[in-house]
């Protein structure tokens, strides 16, 4: 039975929004050398932060949610993606979905097709500070980096966090909260802080 949108009448205010965001999102990814693909929805202004020296690539249907009127899980702040040194990489592929949370890249970050992304998570691939304090004092911005990749058909849950060096494996899912220290292999579901696996996915039950 088709929904009446007069029922949820959030919904229809957020596609309104969007859809009078449109022409100031396109500026905003132009703006940042990032093309503009088919099939994207975004609500809210993401924050972008490019190294003019770096690359963002995102592929068809995107979904992004930055407003907290678009989620009910409201994202505490809007989506951002991150690139902070030269040569950095964030590379997306197609039917993407984010709400709130950060993607920090200063090597690479590599996200496949049909992930899926709760509110509030982070993906980063590096520690941002040194762990000595001697190091700390003299250079604070150079932690160890290490790639972070996503194969196709991952689900995170809310509230989590990717650091660096992680490889989440094809229909894998990340339970809220979690904090991924290592890999995950595929068609698990794993969680918790550091997480670990809980039990494999039985597809042919999908």
């Amino acid at each position: 039975m088709k929904e009446n949108p007069w029922d949820t009448p959030w919904k229809v205010k957020n596609e309104i929004m969007r859809f009078l965001l449109v022409p100031f999102l396109k500026i905003l990814f132009w703006m940042n050398g990032i093309k503009w693909a088919s099939g994207w929805k975004l609500n809210g202004m993401p924050i972008i932060q490019r190294h003019r020296l770096s690359t963002i690539s995102i592929g068809n249907r995107m979904n992004l949610r930055s407003s907290a009127q678009s989620n009910p899980l409201s994202p505490n702040h809007p989506v951002v993606l991150s690139t902070r040194r030269k040569g950095a990489q964030i590379q997306i592929g197609e039917d993407f979905a984010m709400t709130g949370g950060t993607i920090c890249a200063d090597i690479r970050i590599e996200i496949g097709n049909h992930v899926t992304v709760g509110a509030n998570s982070i993906i980063v691939d590096t520690d941002f500070h040194p762990i000595s304090l001697e190091s700390r004092l003299i250079e604070p911005n150079t932690g160890e980096s290490c790639s972070v990749i996503i194969e196709d058909d991952v689900f995170i849950g809310a509230n989590c966090t990717i650091l660096k060096g992680v490889r989440l494996g094809k229909g894998c899912v990340i339970g809220a909260g979690s904090v991924v220290v290592q890999s995950i292999p595929c068609f698990t579901i794993a969680g918790g802080i550091p997480a670990k696996v809980i039990r494999g996915i039985d597809e042919t039950k999908q």
